[in-house]
């Protein structure tokens, strides 16, 4: 893999990595769960992902991308809320996007989350994105190096939800173990993933 240095994320790069995000998730089994319709799926993730990073996420300054921008981490910190009154309005355009699907989408939210571990407080990756060509280059591994680095240095563990069953073992590489799964509701299967620190 050439060398492709990984910094955070300005305001200006987040409608490229939104294009970035749903590319990568255009075939992900929640991304079609959440929007059915392959003629309208592109275009609608394209919005999730950047309501997700610009409202919710990026006050929080751990975003991280690759200088060629071909794929993106968002990562949440300890202590960082979402459920506050801020992000409850961000999440007011998530509804028109998901259309019908948005009380379907709150359950699985709503799943996922009730098994969300508490504590210890932790480093969550909300999203980890690589455009598909680019996809087995080690960018995603470049991704989570600054956090997975953090936390090593930190003792602070980490959490992932992995949609992919064949991402699993990319994961344990970087020191994540299976510790769950969820089914969403009338939806596909979600892993839950935790990492220690190393040491």
């Amino acid at each position: 893999m050439d060398k492709n240095p990984v910094s955070k994320v300005l305001k200006s790069d987040l409608k490229v990595l939104s294009d970035v995000l749903a590319r990568s998730f255009f075939d992900d089994p929640v991304s079609s769960y959440y929007f059915p319709s392959e003629v309208s799926r592109a275009k609608a993730l394209n919005k999730f992902f950047y309501i997700q990073m610009a409202k919710m996420y990026f006050r929080f300054g751990h975003i991280y991308c690759n200088e060629n921008k071909t794929g993106v981490a968002v990562w949440r910190p300890p202590g960082a809320k979402i459920d506050d009154l801020r992000s409850a309005v961000s999440l007011l355009p998530m509804t028109t996007i998901l259309r019908g699907r948005s009380i379907l989408a709150l359950k699985a939210s709503a799943r996922l989350e009730k098994k969300h571990p508490k504590y210890p407080p932790h480093f969550y990756l909300a999203t980890l994105g690589v455009l598909p060509d680019c996809q087995g280059k080690g960018y995603g591994s470049e991704l989570l190096k600054p956090i997975l680095e953090h936390c090593d240095k930190e003792l602070m563990p980490s959490y992932l939800e992995s949609s992919k069953e064949k991402n699993l073992g990319f994961y344990e590489r970087h020191g994540f173990e299976l510790t769950g799964e969820v089914r969403l509701p009338k939806g596909p299967t979600v892993w839950l993933m935790w990492r220690d620190p190393q040491v």
